[in-house]
């Protein structure tokens, strides 16, 4: 097996990036990026720690995180599963990267840049919603900006309704948790208190 080692064999193989894939990056957020971000209800944060990489998602209708200035986002980290492995990458590595998808859009936005963990009350009651506010607040050091070509979206012509997996085809939470921990957790109760679980902790 052949394998590549250094920077300048893979420019051998891929050639040197075109002025559009360098001039689109930027320190800020400028209007153009900020229309992108605020109209994404999704974000992949992934993060780096003594423990290894992780990349976990974030979700929320309206936008899913805050803009405060050009330099500067507000990521609430909503209720979860507790594992809390980018929190915990945080405390040893401040650097995260963020990449936003907007449901019908080809184009996705990349931002990379340095995270602190905030619990001041004022943020958190800030962000607060139906009542309940975020455990925390990801205060978010704006580094590099720019937009990944459409490309992977459309092979995969992911906003794509026809292509759509069907989710009974595929194995359940339950399931996998059944398979896991040799039927001690997880399995077809699992699955049927899941829905109700859900709307009670949304938040």
């Amino acid at each position: 097996m052949t394998t590549i080692t250094t920077a300048e064999h893979l420019e051998e193989i891929y050639g040197r990036p075109s002025e559009a894939s360098l001039v689109k990056e930027t320190g800020r957020i400028t209007p153009q990026y900020r229309a992108f971000i605020e109209a994404s209800p999704f974000v992949a944060l992934a993060t780096s720690g003594p423990g290894g990489l992780d990349c976990s998602p974030r979700g929320e209708l309206g936008g899913v995180l805050h803009i405060e200035d050009e330099q500067t986002l507000m990521l609430p980290d909503r209720r979860g599963n507790n594992r809390i492995d980018s929190l915990k990458n945080l405390l040893h590595d401040p650097r995260v990267a963020l990449l936003f998808l907007v449901p019908g859009s080809g184009s996705t936005i990349r931002v990379n840049g340095r995270a602190k963990i905030s619990v001041d009350p004022a943020l958190l009651e800030r962000f607060a919603v139906k009542g309940k506010a975020p455990r925390s607040v990801l205060v978010i050091t704006v580094e590099t900006v720019f937009f990944q070509c459409a490309r992977a979206i459309v092979r995969s012509e992911l906003w794509n309704p026809e292509n759509h997996v069907d989710p009974k085809s595929l194995p359940t939470p339950g399931q996998i948790l059944a398979a896991q921990s040799e039927d001690r957790v997880g399995g077809a109760a699992y699955d049927e208190e899941w829905p109700e679980r859900a709307r009670k902790t949304l938040w």
